[in-house]
């Protein structure tokens, strides 16, 4: 007896995702809960726990192919790997019951066992392309013996020893006539989920991106001097992050519109403040929120951010965390970045752009001295922000961070 597993529900609005990857192959043991396949969705990467015990049966999809909410996936076997290693005949006896059960695909004519590549439906056929097995060498398991993507899969996964089956083709890159190769990979969901929303970003507001410096040397001898014992008190590290959310919160307050967002005719204003803040993960850039940052100390700051940082690497961090946000801080500056222009993450309104910090000659009380320096850059919809707002906006930043005090005494 086999267990189908199913898309499981994305979040709200989301109705299908990627198969990203299988990480089980089939006839290996899995347990209850432990994930079997990893989805790309626009946003995050989500795990797909097996439901029981049992061993992995046939994949009803392949990597990279898109899958709705509720579709079927794979089987689990009942057994185990060592004693249940499932015969290929089987696990198509139960894909077919589950494809008798689901309206056949459009356009799909029945074919016989044995079927040629004109009978077979898109998704066998394209299974036949990728896996090399000759269709007519496949006993058929769908209505009226048709051959089935589950089938071509099954056969490829089991070949019959008297049989010699083809070797799938190699992906192999393009050589040119000068014998350079170029290789194409298709775009993750995320990353084509990205580009579509910053082309957007591009094509509705009326950007613009004012810039400033800032002088680091108070915040940088504050973080030295107190490090030590903010990590052994908060269990976590002190950054600069920390510092710049609060003084964002504070300037968001007095600048309210760089907080605002517009819908429609209407302009909404926020007396809360949920700053994303951009982290990178292995497969791209993701933009998770700090819910209600107005209320969080410098400690609260850090440890939602470090929580943040490590979920990104290994995937976990969920779609809620993703939602909302009214303004954006990215810190380009982690990667060396000494100047740019951010884009805005709709329909937020602005984003802070903060980059690396250099020694540079800087003329302090009619001397030239070397100070640690940052450039701030605050991208914004000049529709709804002025360029005087944008510019005092980034004067209370600048404030802020070169007398931290300022974020003690609310100034």
């Amino acid at each position: 007896m086999a267990t189908e597993v199913t898309v499981p529900t994305l979040g709200e609005s989301i109705t299908e995702a990627t198969l990203g990857q299988w990480l089980k192959k089939p006839g290996e043991a899995v347990k209850a809960d432990e994930p079997i396949a990893s989805l790309e969705t626009d946003k995050v990467a989500v795990d797909v726990p097996s439901p029981v015990d049992g061993v992995m049966g046939e994949q009803a999809v392949a990597e990279g192919d898109t899958v709705l909410v509720g579709a079927l996936i794979a089987l689990i076997q009942e057994g185990s790997a060592s004693t249940s290693a499932t015969p290929a005949a089987e696990n198509k006896t139960a894909v077919a019951q589950a494809e008798k059960a689901a309206p056949p695909e459009p356009g799909a004519a029945p074919a016989t066992s044995g079927g040629n590549n004109d009978a077979l439906s898109p998704s066998a056929r394209r299974a036949v392309q990728e896996t090399g097995i000759d269709p007519s060498t496949v006993d058929g398991s769908g209505r009226d013996g048709r051959v089935t993507k589950m089938d071509v899969q099954a056969a490829a996964a089991n070949p019959a020893p008297s049989v010699s089956a083809p070797a799938p083709a190699a992906a192999a890159p393009a050589s040119t006539a000068n014998g350079r190769k170029e290789e194409r990979v298709r775009m993750t969901r995320l990353r084509q989920t990205v580009a579509r929303r910053l082309k957007e970003a591009q094509n509705t507001a009326a950007m613009l991106t004012t810039f400033n410096d800032v002088d680091m040397t108070n915040v940088m001898a504050a973080r030295a001097k107190y490090k030590d014992l903010f990590e052994k008190k908060h269990d976590v590290r002190l950054g600069f992050m920390g510092f710049f959310v609060k003084a964002a919160v504070q300037a968001l307050r007095d600048v309210p519109s760089v907080n605002a967002s517009i819908e429609g005719d209407e302009i909404v204003y926020r007396d809360y403040v949920d700053v994303s803040v951009a982290v990178s993960a292995p497969n791209g850039l993701v933009v998770p929120v700090i819910r209600d940052a107005q209320h969080l100390s410098v400690a609260g700051i850090e440890k939602t951010i470090g929580d943040f940082g490590k979920r990104a690497k290994d995937g976990s961090l969920k779609m809620d965390e993703m939602k909302g946000g009214t303004f954006t801080i990215s810190n380009g500056g982690v990667f060396g970045s000494l100047m740019s222009t951010p884009i805005i993450n709709p329909p937020q309104s602005a984003v802070l752009g903060l980059h690396r910090i250099d020694q540079r000659p800087v003329v302090l009380d009619g001397q030239i001295v070397a100070r640690p320096m940052m450039y701030l850059a605050l991208s914004y919809d000049h529709r709804l922000i002025d360029g005087r707002e944008a510019v005092t906006f980034l004067v209370a930043i600048k404030n802020a961070i070169e007398d931290p005090t300022r974020l003690l005494i609310d100034l």
